[in-house]
Order: C-alpha cells, then sequence, then structure tokens
C-alpha cells in the first residue's frame, strides 16, 4: 500500500485530526516526565483557587497546585494505564481468538463461553470487585480494564482468524506441511493485524475514559498522583467558587477521547479498502 505525495491525505480528516490531537496527548506526557510549570505535588495554600493568569495559565486548585502541572502529569498518568490495560488485552485476547479459531470444536466453545462470563463484569463492577480485596490503586484499575479489554480482541481475533482460515492460500500452506501454529503465525495473524490495531485504538480511548471514571470513583491513581478523574471529583466541591476547576479536566478528558476515537476511524478507512476505494 503505497502512502506517498499523491496519496491523498485530504480524504481523510479523521485520521489527520485524530493523529494531530495524539500526538498533543503524547507529547504532554513525555514532556511531563521532565518538566511541569509548578512541582504537581507542590501546596501553596496562600494561593488556593485562584483564576487563570500568567503565572498560572489555567489556576490553582483548593490546595494552591498549578492546574496546567496536573493535568500535564495527569495525561502521563492516563496514557500509562491506557496503553498497559490495553496491552494485556490485546496480547491474551489475540492469543485466545487466534487459539479459538485455529483449534475450533470444545476449545473455541470454551473461549467464547469465557468471553460471555468476563462481559458480566464491566469494569468499574470488576475494579470495584478487585478493590475489595486488594484496595484501590492505579495496579487494580489496570487489572480491571485490561481483563474488560481480553474478550474484545478475543472475538474480533476470532472472527477474522476464520475469515483467514478459509481462504485458498491457507490449503496451500496446510498442503506444503506448515503446522497450524507456523500458519497462524506467518499467515493469519499478519491478515488480521490492520483491523486489531484499530481496536487497539479504539479501546485505549475507552480506557482513558475508563481510568477517569475509576479515578473519580475513588478507585484508580490514588493522590498525590494527579489524574483526570481524581481532578474532577475534587473540583465538585468547588463548583459555585471555581467552576473552571472542572471544566479543565473534563476537557482533557473529551478532547483526549474525541481524539484518539478519530484516529481509529481515520485508521479504519485508511486499511479497510471498501473504504479507500469509496473515497477515491
Amino acid at each position: 500500500m503505497s502512502l506517498g505525495p499523491g496519496f491523498g491525505w485530504h480524504r481523510y480528516p479523521a485520521l489527520i485530526a485524530g493523529a494531530a490531537v495524539t500526538l498533543v496527548l503524547v507529547t504532554l506526557a513525555a514532556v511531563s516526565l521532565a518538566w511541569t510549570p509548578y512541582p504537581v505535588t507542590e501546596l501553596v495554600i496562600a494561593r488556593r483557587l485562584q483564576g487563570p493568569s500568567a503565572a498560572h495559565w489555567l489556576g490553582t486548585d483548593q490546595f494552591g497546585r498549578d492546574v496546567l502541572s496536573m493535568l500535564m502529569a495527569g495525561s502521563r498518568n492516563s496514557i500509562a494505564v491506557g496503553f498497559v490495560a490495553v496491552g494485556i488485552g490485546l496480547t491474551l485476547g489475540v492469543a485466545l481468538g487466534m487459539l479459538a479459531a485455529a483449534r475450533r470444536g470444545l476449545i473455541d466453545e470454551a473461549v467464547m463461553r469465557l468471553g460471555d462470563f468476563t462481559f458480566a463484569f464491566p469494569a468499574v463492577l470488576s475494579a470495584i470487585m478487585i478493590t475489595a480485596i486488594a484496595g484501590p490503586g492505579a495496579i487494580n484499575a489496570i487489572i480491571a480494564i485490561g481483563i474488560f479489554n481480553i474478550p474484545v480482541f478475543a472475538r474480533l481475533a476470532r472472527g477474522a482468524a476464520l475469515q483467514v482460515w478459509s481462504r485458498d492460500f491457507i490449503l496451500a500452506a496446510r498442503a506444503a506441511g506448515k503446522s497450524t501454529f507456523r500458519i497462524t503465525l506467518e499467515h493469519v495473524l499478519p491478515n488480521v493485524a490492520g483491523l486489531l490495531v484499530v481496536q487497539a485504538t479504539i479501546q485505549f480511548a475507552l480506557a482513558i475514559l475508563a481510568e477517569a471514571s475509576l479515578a473519580y470513583l475513588g478507585l484508580g491513581t490514588q493522590p498525590p498522583n494527579p489524574s483526570w478523574g481524581k481532578m474532577l471529583n475534587e473540583a465538585q466541591t468547588f463548583m459555585s467558587r471555581a467552576p473552571l476547576l472542572a471544566v479543565f479536566p473534563g476537557l482533557a478528558i473529551a478532547v483526549a477521547v474525541l481524539g484518539i476515537n478519530l484516529l481509529g476511524d481515520g485508521l479504519r478507512d485508511l486499511i479497510d479498502p471498501k473504504l479507500r476505494r469509496a473515497r477515491a
């Protein structure tokens, strides 16, 4: 697939917009590893609940912390939680989906029923159960979101792999004496990789939203580590005095989720040959 100068990137505005937003998000997270305008754990009560100014572009919170610094550090935590959680779901889910498609029969049925059972426990409910056992924290949020992502990728990988297994080149590979494992790695997985990448971007956006929801409930990232969801939770007490405290983290969550979803939609349009021909 050629993506040269004549490719026509203007036909994919969602991809361009999503990539731009995602790049800004990743850049902010990367910069926050080394620098933020103010230390995120610095408490200065004398400057609490200040509005936007030259010194504090987005104002300060109830403890005098710089809101922009908190948002930058919060983006780092959101990306870390989303990346690891989606990585767990992608790795285990694809492995199970490939196994189910290759073996069929009892193994296929067992994997699908396990997925049905997992879907009965959404990420928030899973986090509540895990928290009751191990206590709140980012690690438990990652585990809960990751477990919920496993059946998503397993079902997608299985469905796409079954279509590939019915192709003529798979029969040719079997006739050449290749094992099921080798056929899966060399022929099936490469043919479904694009679809899995698109789904991974969509699940990444959902993971960021889930992490913010869990942090809002007090089940995710714990203080003093900043989190967009935790910032929203703390801001609701001061809505009458400082409504912008809720606006900024809420806007950050909305823009991040929208941007990554646009990236996923754009990648789908780019990878799917039918959609590419429709835009030609």
